[in-house]
């Protein structure tokens, strides 16, 4: 990993999932990102095609990333396959989960 690339992945944890308190690091929402020139490029996935807070994600993570030096643009893909599951939790996600009583 680059050293642009750490700030980005640095950036997102700063990105909260609206329905659990931690970023979207930890909730394993984040498959990927690069830096090319002045444009981020972002690989995201939600735990359900239907997620209510997807548009809201997105937004932040876009308005996020546009407050890293040299990032002018955002580029966003949503990614499916593989499908989010438990397993992409973080450790500290997990002990987030875990201490709200939440099964992981």
């Amino acid at each position: 990993m680059n050293e642009s690339e750490g700030n980005l992945w640095r950036a997102l944890e700063e990105v909260n999932d609206p329905e659990f308190p931690m970023s979207i690091v930890d909730m394993g929402l984040v498959y990927g990102v690069a830096q090319e020139n002045d444009s981020a490029r972002v690989q995201i996935t939600f735990t359900a095609m239907g997620c209510p807070a997807m548009d809201m994600i997105l937004d932040d993570v876009r308005a996020r990333l546009l407050h890293e030096p040299g990032v002018r643009d955002v580029q966003i893909e949503i990614v499916w396959d593989p499908p989010w599951n438990k397993s992409r939790l973080s450790a500290r996600g997990r002990e987030l989960l875990q201490m709200w009583g939440i099964a992981v």
